[in-house]
């Protein structure tokens, strides 16, 4: 099975070529610039269509949520339009399309854990440009899973669990968010998630269950516990320690407003495809430990020969 993916350093497309490891009946060719610019739609069906592949990964995104604020032109064209245009793409060659989205297409103000038929109210530019690139990945390809998902760390990339093991080499205590909660989802979880589901798709021709889905890890946490898990699974491994400090929203202002509530519930997703991600405690311990201890087993580089951005 050939798998065409958007991007070549993102967190999602590099833990699906980790994980893609395991799977040797499995191809993934990234897709990144200058061969395929979301921001330019007249390259991306040739790149697509170039690797011949039997389901798209539209996983590329401009995903810099404040500078967004000052940038909508480029965040709609890369989010909006050209997300289109690979799903566009995929419908050509006869491909279904898995499109990543995200917990911002929400205004954070619901109680509980947002389901598929909550109402979409994003309160920012970058949550504006991600569900505009849900509709137009809708309109172009019918066979679509658009897979909205929060709180994305990996071993690669920047993310939040690699920024609190950098801050704690450097300092004692670290302010932390208290008052937004949300599912951490593991990007090699979800690489995991995306390539049972390709496999489904491919043996199942007639698939009918195409929509929208939330993916993310089990059980929730405000952004502070998180970062106390992080700290205290880093000091178990050898790793950096600092203790955290409770702070509110209003204590850390950014140019983009976030969401207070992320959290996603993922039983439609595991009732169409019998998959349900692993607790986000434990899928943080194992990012941690590739970090720190990649002599236990695992495969990615080591924290001492990674950028911790």
């Amino acid at each position: 099975m050939r798998l065409a993916v958007t991007g070549r350093e993102g967190q999602v497309v590099s833990s699906l070529v980790e994980r893609a490891r395991t799977h040797p009946d499995v191809e993934v060719f990234t897709l990144g610039r200058p061969e395929l610019d979301l921001a330019k739609p007249e390259t991306i069906e040739r790149a697509v269509v170039a690797t011949r592949p039997d389901l798209v990964v539209s996983a590329a995104a401009y995903t810099a949520v404040d500078q967004a604020e000052d940038e909508p032109d480029l965040a709609f064209a890369v989010n909006g339009i050209g997300a289109g245009h690979v799903a566009a793409a995929a419908a050509r060659i006869g491909a279904p399309v898995i499109h990543l989205s995200t917990d911002y297409v929400f205004d954070g103000s619901g109680e509980g854990a947002y389901v598929e038929e909550d109402e979409p109210a994003p309160r920012s530019v970058y949550g504006a440009s991600k569900l505009a690139g849900e509709h137009a990945v809708a309109r172009a390809n019918p066979r679509h899973l658009i897979l909205r998902t929060a709180w994305v760390y990996s071993p690669f990339g920047r993310n939040f669990v690699k920024t609190m093991l950098r801050l704690a080499a450097a300092r004692d205590e670290i302010a932390v968010v208290a008052d937004q909660w949300g599912n951490p989802t593991s990007a090699l979880d979800i690489a995991d998630a995306i390539l049972h589901v390709a496999q489904i798709l491919h043996g199942n021709k007639g698939f009918a269950s195409f929509g929208v889905y939330h993916l993310a890890g089990t059980g929730d946490t405000n952004w502070s516990g998180f970062a106390r898990h992080i700290l205290d699974t880093s000091r178990v491994l050898g790793g950096p320690y600092a203790q955290v400090r409770d702070i509110a929203t209003v204590d850390y202002p950014t140019k983009a407003q976030r969401p207070r509530n992320s959290r996603l519930a993922t039983q439609k997703f595991a009732t169409a495809f019998g998959w349900i991600a692993p607790s986000w405690h434990n899928s943080t311990t194992e990012v941690e430990r590739c970090l720190l201890r990649p002599a236990s087993g695992c495969s990615l580089p080591s924290l001492g020969t990674m950028h911790l951005p």
